[in-house]
């Protein structure tokens, strides 16, 4: 119960911080491009801060949350290792031949390493949006960060691999459906393997 709780209530934070953010983005880029304005949150700079400061303390919050239950339950231990580099790049090949089964409960080797990163892409975008936010404030850590544009292109890139994981996560869920199940309602299904692709 507690891991889906987490998981929706960080799906919520994830995508209010992400179209806010990419709002804040576009008031003052750091690369030469811009997010389309359809695709952001806030209508203007002051609305788009107050939506991804809200959305950063739930993310944070929650975050802590799921990762103290997490060791404290043994679910990140039991869940995401061991990883070894012969399983990733087995269970990569082949979930790129769509030949790689998907049982409920059980992460393949792909998604443990995934998981993991993202997990520190998570930890990254807080770390990094408080140098952003407070930097002289928290001077040690924006100046560990390359200083305050250091600490945006950090925000920036996490962020960017956040975006990335949710891509191919929901790409996957779309591919399997089934797997979304047992994250809704708590019940996996009565067959062992959910939506294996021959």
């Amino acid at each position: 119960m507690m891991v889906r709780l987490t998981h929706w209530i960080n799906a919520g934070a994830v995508a209010l911080m992400l179209g806010s953010g990419w709002r804040i983005y576009n008031a003052s880029p750091i690369f030469g491009f811009m997010f389309p304005a359809w695709i952001t949150l806030g209508g203007w700079l002051g609305g788009a801060l107050a939506i991804h400061f809200a959305a950063t303390w739930l993310l944070a919050g929650n975050f802590v949350v799921y990762v103290a239950y997490g060791l404290a339950a043994g679910h990140l231990r039991r869940r995401l290792l061991p990883i070894r580099f012969s399983d990733v790049r087995r269970d990569f090949v082949l979930a790129l031949r769509f030949r790689l089964a998907h049982r409920p409960g059980v992460y393949n080797a792909v998604q443990r390493l995934l998981y993991v990163l993202v997990g520190l892409a998570i930890a990254g975008v807080i770390i990094s949006g408080l140098a952003v936010w407070k930097p002289v404030q928290l001077q040690p850590l924006a100046t560990l960060l390359g200083g305050y544009e250091g600490a945006r292109r950090v925000h920036f890139l996490a962020m960017s691999g956040i975006a990335g994981f949710l891509a191919v996560h929901l790409a996957l869920v779309a591919i399997v459906p089934r797997s979304l199940e047992p994250m809704v309602t708590g019940r996996t299904p009565d067959h062992e393997t959910v939506g294996g692709l021959p």
